[in-house]
C-alpha cells in the first residue's frame, strides 16, 4: 500500500469501448479507454496499459456473466465458459464484445493479480425465488457499476453504505439493464438479456420468439432486434445528438425511455422505497435522456446521471475494498466475498439439464 490505500484497478468489457480506471488510496490515478474492436485485435493494448500503471494489488478483471470471485490461478476452461456462456454447438469466433476470450487469457497470461466477480445472479443478497429460470439479473460489470453508484450516493448524501437505496439503469450502447438496491444491498434485477430493449440489443426475448426462432437462436440473436441499431450498423460510440434528433428514430428513443421506466417502476416491487433513480452508461449521455425518464419516474424518485465509465470506476471500487482499502465496509455490504455457485443453478425449465458450453 501506498498513500493510505492499496493501488488497485479495474476493467468494464463494453460493447463498444474497453474501459479502465485505477485507484490508489480510494483516489482515482488513472482513466483509460479502448476501443473494443481495437482490444479485441490487440489484447496488448489493454495489457500495457494495466502493467505500465502497475504494479497493481489487486486488479478486477472482466467477468461478463460472473464467477463468484475467482482468482486467476483457480481460472481454467469451465471458469471461461461459465463466463462467456457460448453454447457447444455455436461456431467459434468472436462474440460480443468482440473475441473476450482471447482478451481475457491474455490479461491472465500478463501475470497481473487478477480476480474475477460476480454477477448479480452470484450474490446471496438476492433471494433464490428471483433468480428462478434468470442467468442475467445483471452482469459482473453491472456489479461493479452499482458499487460505484453505492459510494457516490452515500458520498453525496452524508449516509452510510447501509442506507444506499436506489434503481440503477444502465443505458449502454447494446443493453439496457436495471438493477434494484436496498439497504446498500442488491435486491434483484433485469439484466441486459433478460430486462427492457436495448439500443442494439432486443433485451428480454419472448419464449415464443425463441421457440419458433429453434436452431436460428444463437449469440447474435442476444445482440440484435434492438430499438435504435437492431442489425449493429450503427456506431453509437459518438454523435447521439445527431441521432438523438433524427426524426427516423424517434420511436426507438421512444421504446428505450419506456423500456426502461417499466423496469424501475418493475424493481420497486422489491425495493419500494429509492432514494434514487441513476443513469449509466453511453445513452445516458444523449440530449434531453436524463429530464425524459425523469419527467417519467418523477411519482417514484429524482433521476440522476452518473458517469459513463461507471463500471470499469466501480470495478476498482470492488478491487479497492476486496485489497482491504477505502471502500472495505461496501464490499463486505454487498456480499461480494460469499458469492457462490454459477449462473446456470437456477434454471428449472425443460431441457435446461442438457445444456452444454463451449
Amino acid at each position: 500500500m501506498s498513500n493510505g490505500g492499496p493501488r488497485v484497478a479495474g476493467v468494464d468489457p463494453g460493447t463498444f469501448s474497453f474501459d479502465v480506471c485505477a485507484l490508489e488510496g480510494g483516489e482515482v490515478v488513472l482513466e483509460r479507454s479502448f476501443r473494443t474492436v481495437d482490444v479485441g485485435a490487440d489484447p496488448a493494448l489493454l495489457v500495457d496499459a494495466l502493467v505500465d500503471h502497475g504494479p497493481f494489488e489487486l486488479v478486477l478483471g472482466p467477468a461478463g456473466y460472473g464467477l463468484p470471485l475467482v482468482p486467476v490461478e483457480q481460472v481454467g476452461e469451465r471458469e471461461l465458459a461459465l463466463m462467456l456462456l457460448v453454447r457447444e454447438d455455436e461456431p467459434p469466433g468472436p462474440v460480443g464484445v468482440g473475441g473476450m476470450r482471447s482478451i481475457v487469457r491474455a490479461l491472465m497470461a500478463a501475470g497481473l493479480p487478477l480476480v474475477f466477480g460476480p454477477g448479480a445472479i452470484h450474490l446471496p443478497t438476492i433471494p433464490a425465488h428471483r433468480k428462478w429460470n434468470r442467468i442475467d439479473l445483471g452482469t459482473a460489470d453491472k456489479v461493479a457499476s452499482v458499487a460505484l453508484c453505492i459510494a457516490d450516493q452515500a458520498r453525496r448524501l452524508a449516509i452510510d453504505f447501509a442506507e444506499a437505496s436506489f434503481v440503477m439503469l444502465e443505458l449502454g450502447g447494446a443493453f439496457s439493464a436495471a438493477l434494484a438496491v436496498d439497504g446498500g444491498r442488491i435486491v434483484d434485477g433485469l439484466g441486459g438479456s433478460s430486462g427492457p430493449i436495448g439500443a442494439r440489443a432486443c433485451g428480454a426475448l419472448d419464449a415464443e420468439v425463441a421457440y419458433l426462432l429453434g436452431a436460428a437462436l444463437s449469440k447474435r440473436t442476444v445482440f440484435s432486434g434492438g430499438a435504435l441499431d437492431p442489425r449493429g450498423e450503427l456506431d453509437l460510440s459518438e454523435d447521439l445528438e445527431a441521432l438523438r434528433r433524427d426524426p427516423r428514430h424517434r420511436a426507438g428513443w421512444l421504446a428505450l425511455e419506456e423500456g426502461a421506466t417499466k423496469a424501475a417502476l418493475a424493481l420497486t416491487v422489491s425495493a419500494p422505497a429509492p432514494r434514487e433513480i441513476l443513469v449509466a452508461g453511453r445513452l445516458a449521455q444523449a440530449p434531453d435522456m436524463i429530464e425524459a425518464l425523469a419527467e417519467r419516474l418523477a411519482a417514484v424518485a429524482p433521476v440522476r446521471a452518473v458517469g459513463r465509465v461507471a463500471a470499469a470506476h466501480g470495478a476498482a471500487v470492488l478491487a479497492d475494498g476486496l485489497a482491504g482499502g477505502r471502500y472495505a465496509a461496501l464490499v463486505e455490504r454487498l456480499g461480494v466475498r460469499d458469492a457462490g455457485g454459477s449462473a446456470l443453478d437456477h434454471l428449472r425449465v425443460h431441457g435446461a439439464e442438457g445444456i452444454t458450453l463451449r
